[in-house]
């Protein structure tokens, strides 16, 4: 495994690659701290491996998030890496949408990342080590009708970690961007009732990318010395949407 830390610390912990991540780091050797606002599927999760401690925290909370960063130091130890996995994906047409739930995506979504990151990112530099896998999004480059609040925020993860990145790439920090493809986790079911007819049927018929497959090509991605992992079909569809953005368009389309 790409880790070589002590203690870790995984957003949106309880399920899905969050959930992934977490048993790989315990199963490694890591002390990890899973944070999520799932009572139940934390403490499952947690029972699931000694290495593993739970913490509910809503990431869009700043003081929450460094009260969380302070108590997850003292009673593990220092941080050495974050997997930042919380999200939710609500698929809500805008004109259906009012403005509190788009900015509550928004809130979580980004704004837990900001949060996460720029409470960590000091302690890690006074430090001189850590790692920040940041995930972001396949749909943060591809935009999908009924998803836009959803884009959005992976937009402003993925530009977010891309600057965050080159303002540090000689730094001794690892700063990776994961954009996953669409994966079947949890996290999918918000999205399957109201979402692109396509993600349902792709669900069905079992072509979605596990939170396995994406959580073992984010550790080959690290040890290769990757700052931007894009799995399964995430790197075809970023370059379709480059280079013929109004065929990719009447896909969208087509799949809503």
């Amino acid at each position: 495994m790409a880790f070589h830390g002590k203690v870790a610390i995984v957003t949106g912990g309880a399920s899905g690659m969050g959930k992934e991540a977490a048993l790989q780091l315990a199963a490694a050797g890591a002390k990890v701290a899973i944070v999520d606002m799932n009572e139940a599927a934390l403490a499952e999760t947690a029972a699931s491996h000694d290495a593993i401690s739970a913490y509910r925290c809503d990431v869009s909370d700043l003081e929450a998030v460094a009260a969380l960063i302070t108590q997850v130091e003292s009673e593990l130890g220092p941080i050495d890496r974050l997997t930042n996995c919380a999200a939710i994906m609500p698929a809500i047409p805008l004109v259906d949408s009012n403005a509190a739930d788009v900015n509550r995506m928004m809130s979580i979504n980004y704004g837990g990342t900001v949060n996460m990151v720029q409470t960590l990112l000091p302690r890690m530099l006074e430090r001189g080590s850590g790692d920040l896998i940041i995930f972001g999004s396949m749909a943060g480059d591809i935009p999908a009708l009924t998803l836009a609040a959803y884009c959005a925020t992976k937009a402003a993860t993925n530009m977010y970690t891309e600057v965050l990145y080159h303002e540090n790439r000689d730094g001794p920090l690892r700063i990776v961007l994961v954009c996953p493809p669409m994966v079947d986790t949890p996290l999918m079911d918000q999205a399957v009732e109201r979402g692109p007819k396509n993600l349902a049927e792709d669900r069905a018929a079992g072509k979605m990318a596990t939170p396995k497959m994406i959580i073992d090509a984010v550790e080959a991605g690290i040890e290769k010395g990757d700052w931007v992992i894009r799995p399964g079909q995430s790197a075809l569809f970023t370059r379709f949407r480059r280079f013929f953005p109004g065929l990719l368009w009447s896909l969208v389309h087509k799949a809503t």
